[in-house]
């Protein structure tokens, strides 16, 4: 493993290493090197399964972090890049070519985020969102509160607690209140 990590930092310019476990790794690769980095690890290093792939709302520094956790059966060892993109610049490289499951995970992402993934099949077409044409959901400036006041009517006898008062209203005794 320590060899691996050292050619993912000479070759393809990784940093910022992370020891979760002693069998996770995570390690932050520019978005131009990740396909590479990918590859190196699928086809050299052993890690031949995509655990998950995942997005993150930097919404203050303006950026999204992908994850793009890989795993090794005969090492047991897991591997996650991470790469940071800006939030205006919304594409990023598809990798459905190395793992052919990842096309989901970035169809996903596109409805979700709004991230493009030039290249990958499908990735146009409605993930579950069918229909919707407000901001994507997952961004932190997506304001919930106000898409419901405006896409759903009040409905009578609906109220609204304090939650506070209202857990003390239905789990404490009048001598505890």
């Amino acid at each position: 493993m320590k060899a691996t990590l050292e050619r993912l930092k000479g070759f393809f310019g990784a940093s910022d290493e992370v020891i979760q476990r002693d069998d996770l790794v995570f390690l932050t690769v520019d978005k131009e090197n990740l396909v590479s980095a990918l590859t190196y690890l699928k086809n050299e290093a052993g890690f031949k399964h995509l655990v998950m792939m995942s997005v993150a709302d930097w919404l203050e520094e303006g950026k999204f972090q992908f994850t793009y956790h890989v795993n090794s059966h005969e090492l047991k060892k897991d591997i996650a890049l991470r790469v940071f993109i800006n939030r205006d610049n919304e594409d990023m490289y598809t990798i459905h070519t190395l793992w052919p499951t990842a096309m989901v995970y970035e169809r996903e992402n596109r409805e979700m985020f709004g991230i493009n993934f030039p290249g990958c099949p499908r990735v146009e077409e409605n993930f579950v969102l069918e229909g919707w044409e407000e901001m994507p959901p997952n961004r932190r400036d997506f304001d919930t509160k106000e898409y419901s006041d405006k896409t759903f009517f009040p409905r009578d006898g609906r109220t609204t607690n304090d939650p506070r008062e209202y857990m003390k209203e239905k789990l404490y005794s009048e001598e505890e209140k």
